[in-house]
Order: C-alpha cells, then sequence, then structure tokens
C-alpha cells in the first residue's frame, strides 16, 4: 500500500572545490528533477529513499544520506489521485542529499537522461520549486560545512511514522 508522502533526493559529488549534483529527465512529463517517489508499505521516509534510489539510479542502500529540513506539501491527487481517501488532500515532501563516489550509474526506464550538474546549472534546469529549495539547502550546507542533521527532523519524522496514531 501506498504510504501517504513523498521523497526526493539529490545525488552529489565532490570534484576538487566544486560539488555537482546529478539530476534527472523523466520520461512521462520529459521535465528535470530529483530522483523522486512515494513511501510503501510502512517505509519512513529514508527507508523510501533508499528503495527509490536504488530503484531509479541503482545506487547502493547503504550510502550516507543527509537529511534536508526542507519539505513541501504535494497535492495528493497530482499523485495518483486521492488514493488515500477524501480526507488526505495534501501529503508530505521529505528531502534528502546522497553522497556518491562515482558519476556512472545506470537509470531506470522512468527517466531518458542523468545530468551532472553545479547548482546554477541544475537549478535553471529543474521544474518544481521543491526540487529547487531542496538543491538551495543541500548547496549551501555542503558549502558552509553545515551538512549535519536539521534539529527538527525526528520531530517532523515521528509525525509521519508508520501506524503512528496522532
Amino acid at each position: 500500500m501506498r504510504a501517504s508522502f513523498q521523497v526526493l533526493a539529490f545525488p552529489f559529488i565532490k570534484e576538487g572545490d566544486k560539488y555537482l549534483y546529478a539530476i534527472f529527465k523523466r520520461k512521462d512529463l520529459s521535465v528535470w528533477q530529483a530522483i523522486s517517489g512515494g513511501g510503501e508499505d510502512g517505509e519512513t521516509p529514508i527507508e523510501a529513499m533508499r528503495r527509490e534510489a536504488y530503484e531509479e539510479a541503482l545506487l547502493d542502500k547503504n550510502l550516507p544520506y543527509i537529511r534536508l529540513s526542507s519539505i513541501t506539501t504535494i497535492p495528493a491527487v497530482n499523485i495518483r489521485g486521492l488514493i488515500w481517501g477524501e480526507e488526505i488532500v495534501m501529503i508530505p515532501e521529505f528531502t534528502f542529499g546522497v553522497e556518491v563516489s562515482s558519476k556512472e550509474f545506470q537509470i531506470s526506464d522512468e527517466h531518458t537522461e542523468c545530468g551532472w550538474f553545479t547548482y546554477e546549472e541544475a537549478t535553471s534546469k529543474l521544474k518544481y520549486d521543491s526540487n529547487k529549495s531542496a538543491l538551495w539547502e543541500l548547496d549551501y550546507r555542503l558549502k558552509n560545512g553545515r551538512s549535519g542533521i536539521a534539529k527538527n527532523i525526528e520531530v517532523i519524522e515521528n509525525l509521519y511514522a508508520p501506524n503512528k496514531e496522532v
């Protein structure tokens, strides 16, 4: 069963003194975006992100992810209609960065291409504001030595833990 949240992540690599970010061109929408997808079967956001990154780019599930503070909400009808019932009309989108050691990886058939770009180049290609905000935060954290997990993440994630009563 689909969980009522989305996730997205930007793979990144450091080359010399600059960071490059991988973004992907979706086959169905022909837009550039981060790796993204939804939670399933009681997954937490980080579990969903690790699975999605593996499915879309064969990224090792044990890579170190940076949990970002950037969270947006998305109309549920934009995902797959109101599959969670009429009461859930907006779902959160949790964001991550993931450091990779190589720019070589295989992309799934959900995408037509993948490219490595500087922050400025990637931002100019991205369609969705949520992707742009998350990339800004990741770039800022990396360039300013603030890549640690944001303090409010545990509180926010607990709100979306599977089977948690609120």
